[in-house]
């Protein structure tokens, strides 16, 4: 039997441990951010710094003269792990998938079924910044992915967000107004149609990578040979432009930069520029991938690591009861992935492949679902339920969004 995302209901006699409430944090919005980063999300840039000259140094005119400073390269990034009592940032979320940390501090998060993205305000309060039009929500389809393009002096930031129409799965972007507890979005303008849309098996993940180019993740939405398809824009990881078009550089001159994907919905890139991404696997492996470009991942001829020379393994995987990976996160030198049905947060480190991979379970069964994971803007760690999107079993309060601080794992 084919499995959904997350998908397979939890066995009964499983029952998750009583969700202890925590007082609403809403203050963890706030004082981390400067105002430097504030003129990003408005829309302005900053000059670079200036280069530093370089000098010859000249014999010291006397003994209490200085050299200039030798250059140092920035400390390599450290492990990280949750660390103290998890708080609540935000309550009454209704199926969110998407968490979307502004420069400025400001968050957006989406929600799946009813097609809006909200505000998280300072006091834990939401407030509805738009209706996406055209979203047909059904099945594990409707509004998921967003991502932040800055502005700059010619143009103002953008939100980009994937979303299921009725016919289609599509990228959209809308430019982004107004200030913290104010935003605004305007009408939306069409980047990427004709994703295939499916009951299930939708992808929906977008993020823009080092390179300044938008990456999304597809699902096979039910065809399984067309994740081998090279030309079809299911089962794949794909790139392009802010304008929508496929990059320069792409390896098979469309919009595909790695194939042999089932139902990939966690993007992210490490200290060293590394990309990775999660992925849903059918009835026995979950797994974490590192992705390079014009990589095949094997779906549907392999799933899990098969050490099969023509396609690329897994770096990780679980069994699907303990995974049905979602959101991902690198903060420090380590990858925060969150899991649905596995009900934990997973850290794997060091992600910088500077040494063998471990895996660490958090919060397992703590808090249900978890969709979504996100640096927060104080330096610790942001994660969000999804126990209200028909799988779960809905507590008093939830969906929530979570905050936990984080420390080196030394």
């Amino acid at each position: 039997m084919r499995r959904a995302d997350g998908d397979v209901a939890v066995d009964a006699s499983v029952r998750p441990r009583p969700f202890p409430r925590h007082p609403i944090a809403g203050r963890v919005l706030g004082s981390a951010c400067s105002a430097a980063l504030l003129a990003v999300l408005l829309g302005c840039t900053a000059d670079p710094p200036a280069a530093t000259p370089t000098r010859t140094p000249t014999p010291a005119p006397s003994a209490s003269a200085t050299s200039p400073p030798t250059p140092s390269e920035p400390p390599a990034p450290e492990a990280v792990q949750p660390t103290g009592e998890v708080s609540v940032v935000a309550e009454g979320l209704d199926a969110p998938w998407s968490i979307l940390v502004l420069p400025g501090g400001g968050t957006l998060v989406s929600q799946r079924d009813r097609g809006d993205i909200v505000e998280v305000l300072p006091d834990g309060a939401l407030r509805v910044v738009t209706e996406v039009p055209g979203v047909a929500a059904a099945g594990e389809g409707g509004l998921m992915g967003l991502a932040l393009l800055p502005g700059d002096a010619d143009r103002p930031p953008y939100v980009y967000a994937y979303f299921t129409a009725a016919n289609d799965n599509r990228i959209v972007r809308m430019p982004l107004d107004g200030a913290r507890g104010s935003l605004s979005l305007g009408a939306p303008e069409e980047i990427l149609t004709g994703i295939p849309k499916a009951g299930n098996h939708n992808g929906g993940r977008l993020a823009f990578g080092p390179d300044g180019l938008l990456y999304a993740t597809t699902g096979d939405a039910g065809v399984r040979d067309a994740a081998q398809n090279p030309d079809s824009l299911s089962g794949k990881i794909l790139r392009m432009d802010p304008e929508g078009e496929p990059a320069p550089g792409n390896p098979f001159g469309n919009f595909a930069w790695s194939i042999g994907h089932r139902n990939p919905q966690g993007l992210a890139w490490d200290a060293s520029g590394g990309m990775w991404a999660a992925e849903f696997g059918q009835n026995t492996w979950d797994e974490l991938n590192r992705i390079e470009r014009g990589a095949n991942y094997g779906w549907p001829i392999v799933e899990g690591a098969a050490g099969d020379p023509r396609f690329t393994d897994p770096v990780q995987q679980w069994a699907t009861g303990e995974a049905s990976p979602s959101g991902l996160a690198a903060i420090g030198d380590t990858l925060f992935l969150a899991a649905l049905r596995g009900e934990r947060l997973w850290t794997i480190a060091p992600a910088t492949g500077a040494g063998d991979l471990a895996s660490t379970a958090w919060f397992v069964g703590e808090f249900g679902r978890i969709r979504d994971v996100a640096a927060a803007p104080d330096g610790g760690l942001w994660f969000i339920g999804n126990n209200t999107d028909g799988r779960g079993s809905p507590r008093d309060g939830d969906d929530r969004l979570f905050a936990v601080g984080l420390a080196p794992t030394g």
